[in-house]
């Protein structure tokens, strides 16, 4: 995974920053599939640091590594020159989104998924404590839909992962 999104052998150095937070998203996800469990990847103040954090270390190790050649890296290549400053704008914007994208991204799923689970937990023992007998169907849909949040879980940590992946590619390509 890292080696596809990093193209720049020099890069495997960030390899065990890739792995830490592959794993630590992935265990502060399935933590929250417990019972009693608490997801802290399910607030948007922790992500939001996580990828915040990334985005200004990435930043600084890419412009102090290229210089002034960083800002090759919103100037896209091949343009008619009276578009160059509408583009540079774009590019300046979606590079500053960045932190709150891959945060928010985590946040949502997250949260989303716990929160359908707690609701139709809610539910199937309302469901259980008045008619015991069909109280069996719902809860094979909650089994679907725990093994579902499972599947999310570790998809979340992977596209958060490679997300990083392809933001360090930038410290060796900065062109586009």
């Amino acid at each position: 995974m890292f080696k596809q999104q990093v193209s720049n052998i020099v890069a495997l150095k960030y390899f065990p920053l890739v792995l830490f937070i592959f794993s630590f998203i992935l265990i502060s996800n399935l933590i929250g599939l417990l019972p009693y469990g608490f997801t802290i990847t399910g607030h948007i103040i922790f992500t939001f640091q996580i990828a915040f954090s990334l985005f200004v270390g990435i930043t600084l190790i890419n412009f102090f590594n290229n210089k002034l050649s960083f800002f090759n890296l919103f100037v896209p290549s091949g343009v008619p020159k009276p578009l160059v400053p509408f583009l540079v704008v774009i590019e300046v914007v979606s590079y500053l989104i960045r932190p709150f994208s891959l945060s928010v991204r985590l946040f949502a799923n997250m949260l989303a998924g716990h929160t359908l689970l707690n609701i139709l937990s809610a539910f199937i023992f309302n469901i259980f404590k008045q008619y015991a007998i069909i109280s069996f169907l719902p809860l094979l849909f909650i089994v679907f839909i725990v093994v579902l949040e499972f599947c999310i879980a570790i998809v979340q940590a992977y596209i958060f992962s490679i997300l990083t992946c392809i933001y360090l590619n930038d410290i060796y390509n900065t062109s586009h």
